[in-house]
C-alpha cells in the first residue's frame, strides 16, 4: 500500500535531521570541510509554514537556515527538494486553513516555480499571483519577477 504524503510528512522510522561530517572529497573541494545535514520533513513544513502572505523564500534559503540551525556547511539539496514537495502535498491532503502550509511561498533557486507542487506550475501561479506577484517565462520555465525584493527573513 502507498503511503499517503502526511504519513511521508510524519514518518517516525527516519532519524532525521542527520548532521554527520562530510567525508566525500568531492563534496569538500566543493563546499570544504565540515558537517552536512540531511534535513528533517517536519523542520522543512514547520519553516514553509512560517513565510507569510505576499512572502517568499527558496529552497536555498532552507538549506542556509538549516546550515546556521546545525552549524555545517551543505544541507542535501535533494532531500530539501524532496522534503518541500512532500509537505506541500501533506497540505493538500489535509486542506484544512489552521493546517494549511502555504506551500506556494517556496519557490525553486532563482525564483524558479515549482512543477511538482500541488496543481503543477498553474497551482503554483495562481495562488502566487493571487498574492500580488508577477510570473514571468524564460524558455519553458516560469519565475517570479523580482522575487528577491520579497523575500522572507529565516
Amino acid at each position: 500500500m502507498k503511503k499517503s504524503f502526511q504519513q511521508k510528512l510524519h514518518n517516525k522510522k527516519d532519524s532525521l535531521p542527520e548532521v554527520k561530517e562530510i567525508t566525500c572529497d568531492k563534496l569538500i573541494a566543493q563546499v570544504g570541510p565540515g558537517k552536512m545535514v540531511i534535513p528533517a520533513p517536519l523542520e522543512i513544513d514547520a519553516i514553509m509554514r512560517s513565510v507569510p502572505e505576499g512572502l517568499l523564500i527558496t529552497t536555498d534559503d532552507i538549506r542556509r537556515q538549516q546550515n546556521a540551525k546545525y552549524n555545517a556547511v551543505y544541507t542535501c539539496p535533494l532531500c530539501t527538494g524532496i522534503f518541500t514537495r512532500i509537505a506541500a502535498c501533506a497540505s493538500e491532503e489535509v486542506d484544512k486553513e489552521p493546517h494549511m502550509n502555504p506551500w506556494w511561498r517556496t519557490l525553486k533557486a532563482k525564483g524558479e516555480i515549482n512543477e511538482k507542487f500541488p496543481g503543477g506550475v498553474e497551482g503554483q501561479i495562481k495562488k502566487l499571483e493571487s498574492e500580488g506577484h508577477k510570473i514571468i517565462k524564460r524558455g519553458k520555465k516560469y519565475f517570479v519577477l523580482d522575487y528577491k525584493s520579497a523575500l522572507f527573513k529565516l
